[in-house]
């Protein structure tokens, strides 16, 4: 005998329905909401933002990596010139920042990479030489370059107006290509510069100075060029950095 009685003719006991919804969706209760979708407007914003900070991020990471690829380069094409950029000079002496310049680009010059050498650079108030002076001097009585072979740009305060000045005289000799002698950090700006100013520009640097005596000494100069040079492409403006900002000492005067 079973232990309950059928409720159905059939036969069948009759099972009780579960209490609240089930899977395909009955019960009585009410679903959970879903959240509204976000207006258009605050998608759009978000987004803006997100794509500025992105923007404001990884530029300068990217320059500085342009920077820091640059300085390892040593670029030495056939051309018309080698460029020499300016340094501090004390009374018509180079300072050793400039002199290593020198000696790197007379090092070039014996090489075959250029047939002339150019020095630029002026001279801060009380100055009774200017940095393009001293190099040329240097060049012709240190190293023994004929003179006619090195050109004396004495003009610019800072790496910007020394370009826009050398390139009006590359122009005047029909000149169109330059090996740039500076600072390792100094060399994608001074490209930049030189070939806005009509000189199809290589860059070969020095491996001495203070720019590149330790780690730290070569972060500082990384970020301050990155500054520089974002300066320049976005303002047309020359930041002047520590390696060519005037300075004067208590027995002369110098620049860069």
């Amino acid at each position: 005998m079973p232990d309950f009685e059928p409720d159905r003719p059939d036969g069948s006991a009759e099972l009780d329905e579960p209490d609240g919804p089930t899977g395909d969706g009955g019960g009585d209760r009410p679903r959970g909401r879903r959240r509204p979708p976000r207006p258009r407007w605050f998608v759009i914003t978000v987004c803006v933002l997100l794509g500025l900070v992105a923007v404001c991020v990884l530029t300068p990471l990217a320059v500085g990596g342009r920077i820091w690829y640059q300085a390892r380069q040593d670029e030495r094409p056939r051309s018309d010139a080698i460029i020499v950029l300016g340094a501090a000079q004390y009374n018509g002496v180079p300072s050793p920042t400039l002199q290593w310049r020198l000696q790197h680009a007379l090092d070039l010059y014996r090489k075959g990479v250029a047939p002339a050498i150019v020095t630029v650079g002026g001279r801060a108030p009380g100055d009774n030489f200017t940095e393009a002076e001293a190099g040329r001097r240097w060049l012709v009585k240190k190293g023994g370059v004929p003179a006619a072979k090195v050109v004396a740009v004495p003009e610019g305060r800072d790496t910007l107006e020394s370009m826009k000045a050398t390139g009006k005289r590359f122009a005047s000799l029909h000149w169109t290509s330059a090996v740039i002698v500076t600072d390792p950090w100094h060399g994608l700006r001074s490209k930049r510069m030189a070939s806005d100013n009509g000189i199809e520009a290589a860059a070969s640097p020095t491996r001495s100075g203070p720019s590149v005596q330790t780690r730290d000494t070569q972060l500082n100069y990384i970020v301050r060029e990155t500054g520089g040079y974002l300066s320049y492409v976005l303002f047309g403006k020359s930041v002047q950095v520590p390696s060519e900002t005037i300075k004067t000492t208590p027995t002369a005067t110098g620049r860069r």
